[in-house]
């Protein structure tokens, strides 16, 4: 199911054909997580993903990617938005519409391996933890109640801890 929200004049997307490979690829490859990456891994990466696509009109400006079973676990992954857009509350506003997206409402455990987004995470408002060796980061969106599970408000969490290392 293709998911849409809009922040006019952006608006986020998990359309596929929405999705602009150069433009991805190109930032991808000078990434620090992902340093001369093919296009032909980016495009696997992308056909095999959930992926929520920034845009300013049609011209894509950001991305972010989610690896999950949609049952138990979320990866994200390749979150970026292009350096001329940074500054306006989007990586956040991507990050919101992410944990908020329907079919993702039940996971136990969500990933993200960082050196530098923790603050757009914290940004969120929801607590976390974060030990001193910050690499691998785990939060959770569901209570840890496996009887008490339930949809969080909001941004879909109700606590977001962060376990790394």
């Amino acid at each position: 199911m293709i998911q849409e929200w809009k922040r006019e004049p952006y608006s986020i997307s998990t359309e596929r054909a929405r999705l602009d490979i150069d433009i991805i690829h190109g930032f991808l490859s000078r990434a620090y997580w992902s340093v001369g990456v093919p296009r032909e891994i980016v495009s696997k990466a992308l056909d095999h993903s959930l992926n929520f696509g920034l845009f300013q009109g049609e011209e894509q400006v950001g991305l972010a990617r989610v690896v999950t079973d949609y049952a138990t676990f979320a990866y994200v992954a390749d979150v970026f938005v292009l350096e001329a857009y940074r500054g306006l509350g989007l990586s956040k506003w991507l990050m919101q519409c992410m944990v908020s997206h329907p079919e993702l409402q039940h996971l136990r455990l969500w990933t993200l391996r960082t050196r530098d987004a923790h603050d757009c995470i914290a940004s969120l408002g929801l607590p976390l933890h974060l030990p001193q060796s910050a690499r691998w980061s785990s939060f959770s969106l569901m209570s840890t109640n496996r009887q008490h599970r339930r949809p969080a408000s909001k941004f879909a969490a109700d606590k977001l801890i962060i376990r790394i290392g």
